[in-house]
């Protein structure tokens, strides 16, 4: 049996892995969340995983707050007289310094070390439109390019530009784990949706949340911009369990579900699911007071994978288990 360390093992993703490892005799599984250990805490940190000695970690920790820990007046926005520092601070730690030390650690006992990052270390920058194999851009009538459809979106190798503060604090956990680690995977998701996590506190999903906002109210508004992916905490769990078991080479990885779409497009999915009438009302992202902006297009690309099912097909067995 192969020890494995799940950090953050109570939230969305984490409770995921814990079921998923769990369900296989070839592993131990160890979960730790709040009630264990300050993550924040090197020296601690340090000293159990030590006496623990995993051969695999995983970190599911992260602070996803991502309007708190942005400057509202850079947004043109009243000031909430530094509370935004400290929240940024949190988010720097958590999603920045954190990942870095548990690299560091998971390499010194020669363990293999799974970081979870996100689309939003994108969106500066629109990602760069793939041309047909062999098109030498000389010739605009060329026949390469009858019936060539290039994806659009950002593959493993696209140079991270963030354009906001939460982006720039998950950016530093990868730099952070590159530069410490070795036997690492950094796996980036997008929207991540699913079973809420066990804290009291914890923060809902997107479709829970306009499922409840739709069944409560005549008409909602739904952003039809800043186009991504969704990813099912479930299915990014077993393809986590896949590529460890598969010996897959170290590096960057992405996993979502596929469909890209707008928040719009989503809601429209999901209240056609649940058979809901509520009227949805497509809006720009500045109908919405959000200190942090939002990337208008992050749809990231899955070139190493298998790819994952449809959202669509997620979210009905996601909605079909939550009725149960």
């Amino acid at each position: 049996m192969k020890k494995i360390l799940i950090v953050g093992s109570k939230g969305m993703l984490g409770q995921e892995l814990v079921k998923v490892f769990g369900s296989d005799n070839n592993f131990e599984v160890v979960g730790w969340d709040r009630n264990e250990i300050d993550i924040t805490d090197e020296k601690k940190v340090r000293e159990k995983i030590l006496k623990l000695k995993p051969e695999i970690i995983l970190n599911a920790v992260a602070y996803n707050a991502v309007d708190k820990c942005e400057d509202p007046v850079k947004s043109g926005l009243p000031s909430d007289h530094g509370a935004w520092k400290q929240e940024y601070q949190k988010a720097k730690n958590l999603n920045g310094l954190v990942p870095g030390y548990l690299a560091k650690v998971a390499k010194d006992i020669d363990a293999i070390f799974v970081h979870y990052s996100t689309d939003y270390v994108f969106g500066k920058e629109m990602p760069e439109i793939s041309e047909p194999e062999g098109c030498s851009g000389g010739c605009s009538t060329c026949s390469l390019h009858q019936g060539f459809e290039p994806e659009i979106g950002f593959d493993e190798d696209a140079k991270p530009v963030p354009i906001n503060k939460y982006g720039e604090t998950k950016l530093l956990g990868e730099q952070e784990v590159q530069k410490n680690g070795e036997k690492y995977y950094i796996i980036r998701l997008s929207k991540l949706f699913g079973k809420p996590a066990q804290s009291k506190n914890a923060k809902k999903s997107f479709f829970d949340i306009m499922l409840n906002v739709g069944k409560n109210n005549k008409s909602v508004k739904a952003v039809d911009e800043e186009t991504s992916c969704f990813t099912y905490a479930p299915d990014l769990a077993q393809k986590t369990k896949e590529i460890i078991e598969a010996k897959k080479e170290f590096g960057i990885y992405h996993i979502i579900n596929s469909d890209a779409c707008t928040w719009y497009d989503a809601v429209e999915e999901l209240y056609t699911q649940v058979n809901l009438k509520t009227k949805i009302k497509p809006v720009s992202g500045d109908e919405f007071s959000r200190p942090a902006k939002r990337p208008y297009f992050s749809v990231l690309l899955n070139t190493k994978l298998n790819p994952l099912r449809s959202y669509k097909e997620a979210l009905s067995e996601y909605l079909n288990k939550s009725n149960k």
